[in-house]
């Protein structure tokens, strides 16, 4: 289980460049489910999922992850616990290496066993079993470097590779956003499938409405550093694109009412 009490993020403090990114988040996620995080350009998204994964470390706030206090910890300490992968199909994996390399390095996640030690022919038959299930044909190029792979082939493997020891957490930031539709659609496949088959809790970062409504289990929706609404249980079931876009309307619109408010309070008082 995760959960976040307090969580508080202001970068460049006490400067005309202050962002307020996480304003006070509170946020339980249940062991073995799939929560989407969405919200508009600056809401606090990809802040969220830097401040799980230790990218940097909170104002103030607390973050426990499988009965672990981590929002002291390094992110190569919390990377013990939490998968992840990003945006660009081609980060988080070294370009040179093989596919097999590439993924012996996340089975050694951890370990100090040098590499060459490591790609046996047994290692290379197990990764060939679990790669098979892909269904892209990689199982017969592990000897190949991964950046010679389309980003579609790539983020299938960054999928398997951030899944591969089962993590406590796995994060997504946007994973499908960089690739054109139809391989959009199989990452979103194999992410639901990989999921479910190892009962892996997750937290997913994305811009598109129908994942947000397809893929998940709960739907929290971000503004301005804080979580505006949370679709859960039956509220999720019954969720639609166009009800989301509706609350985003709301929101924005609720934000302009009262900045105006605002404003002609302050030119009849000041």
């Amino acid at each position: 289980m995760l959960k976040i009490q307090g969580l508080t993020k202001t970068f460049f403090p006490n400067t005309v460049n202050e962002v307020k990114a996480l304003r006070n988040i509170d946020l339980t996620i249940k062991e073995g489910s799939f929560t989407a995080v969405i919200g508009t350009n600056g809401s606090g998204k990809s802040t969220l999922l830097n401040a799980i994964a230790g990218t940097f470390i909170p104002d103030s706030g607390s973050i426990v992850l499988d009965n672990n206090q981590i929002d002291q910890w390094p992110e190569y300490k919390r990377a013990t616990l939490i998968g992840r992968v990003f945006q660009n199909p081609f980060a988080g994996t070294a370009a040179e290496m093989s596919i097999a390399e590439n993924i012996v390095m996340a089975m050694k996640r951890g370990e100090s066993r040098p590499l060459t030690m490591a790609v046996t022919k047994k290692v290379k038959d197990e990764i060939a079993d679990r790669v098979r299930m892909l269904k892209m044909g990689l199982e017969d190029r592990l000897d190949n470097p991964i950046g010679t792979l389309s980003g579609g082939q790539r983020q299938a493997l960054t999928l398997l590779m951030a899944t591969w020891l089962k993590p406590k957490l796995l994060l997504l930031d946007e994973h499908t956003a960089a690739l054109d539709p139809k391989s959009a659609a199989k990452i979103a496949e194999l992410t639901r499938q990989i999921i479910d088959q190892d009962k892996l809790t997750a937290l997913m970062v994305t811009h598109s409405m129908q994942q947000a409504v397809d893929l998940p289990d709960r739907i929290v929706m971000m503004h301005r550093g804080q979580i505006v609404d949370d679709f859960q249980d039956e509220a999720k079931k019954r969720v639609r694109t166009h009800d989301l876009i509706d609350t985003f309307d709301r929101v924005q619109k609720r934000e302009l009412f009262d900045e105006s408010v605002a404003k002609l309070l302050l030119a009849q008082y000041c």
